[in-house]
């Protein structure tokens, strides 16, 4: 069987020794037509020192932090496999862990999206189950739920079936897919633009799948922070987007009643209750941000895996005043 190339793409920012330890790991697969790119969103911090000790990288700057998609767009821009794998910079991953993905591909070209199974890091002998595919989001509530979520793995999930969603800290698309669909959505900058870009793949007539054979390990919440002000701002704000994006008629009316008869009013009283004004801040600021964008239904432009390379745009920076 051919090996395709596959372009592993991850995105950096003022993250350097955290992407050293996921560049290290890669360095043990066993895949031999890997490409690694390596993007750095703006850092402050110089990310020079992953070419001294990584010289076959190649690294992407950008001037602006572009935010989640924006970074991974940039990667886009200049991989060159038949498959881009898109990796969290705080992930690690095991020396077999391609081959399962690929080999799915090749066999199905019906599949869209490939998710692996991803494990807690930080847990005990990393045997705890953040990710064996996902039941969806709810229309309604904009809520998702992953499958096998905290179990501890004992290889009940080492299968390879279709799932609803793949997982944004590890999934691999087919450059032909992303041709066909679209970049990912860099409206949301940060939170919810993975799952905007699942159902438009789904929507073009793809699938997802998730293979429990292929494992990775991932660091949750090491970049931005299990509870801040910059995770509350983008989470409110990128569901709220999500609901406008991907539901109509009845569906979108139920979700936006819920979230102002029940999740608005819970947090704004849990965020006073707690004395959390940083938090109930940045909430509502994601929630401001939708009464002054009436349009969302825009995607970047595909000349960007083109080759024309549009200039550098960081259309957040404004907003940066709601995470103070």
């Amino acid at each position: 069987m051919t090996q395709p190339l596959v372009s592993i793409i991850t995105v950096n920012y003022n993250g350097v020794a955290l992407t050293k330890e996921m560049l290290r790991s890669l360095q043990h697969v066993q895949y031999p037509h890997v490409e690694i790119i390596v993007v750095d969103n703006g850092s402050k911090e110089d990310p020079s020192p992953l070419l001294n000790e990584f010289p076959g990288i190649r690294l992407v700057r950008s001037q602006d932090n572009l935010g989640f998609a924006g970074g991974n767009n940039l990667g886009i821009a200049e991989a060159k496999g038949k498959y881009l794998l898109f990796l969290n910079n705080d992930t690690e991953v095991r020396a077999d862990f391609l081959e399962p993905l690929v080999e799915a591909f090749e066999k199905d070209p019906g599949i869209g999206v490939a998710s692996p199974k991803i494990l807690y890091y930080q847990s005990e002998d990393k045997k705890t189950i953040q990710y064996a595919g996902s039941t969806g989001i709810n229309p309604y509530t904009t809520r998702g739920a992953k499958i096998g979520s905290f179990e501890r793995d004992h290889g009940q999930y080492d299968e390879v079936r279709q799932t609803a969603l793949g997982h944004g800290a590890a999934m691999m698309i087919p450059m032909e897919v992303i041709k066909k669909v679209g970049l990912m959505p860099d409206i949301y900058f940060l939170y919810y633009e993975e799952h905007d870009w699942f159902e438009m793949i789904k929507r073009a007539g793809f699938r997802i799948l998730y293979v429990g054979l292929s494992v990775v390990y991932h660091k949750e919440s090491m970049t931005v922070g299990a509870n801040s002000p910059l995770r509350i701002y983008y989470m409110t704000r990128g569901r709220l987007l999500f609901t406008r994006r991907n539901t109509q008629g009845l569906q979108w009316l139920s979700s936006l009643l819920f979230f102002l008869l029940f999740s608005f009013p819970k947090n704004v009283l849990s965020y006073l209750i707690k004395g959390e004004f940083n938090l109930l801040r940045a909430f509502v600021g994601g929630c401001i941000w939708h009464l002054k964008h009436h349009s969302v239904n825009q995607t970047p432009q595909l000349s960007l895996i083109e080759g024309q390379k549009p200039a550098v745009v960081n259309s957040s920076v404004h907003e940066l005043k709601y995470l103070r």
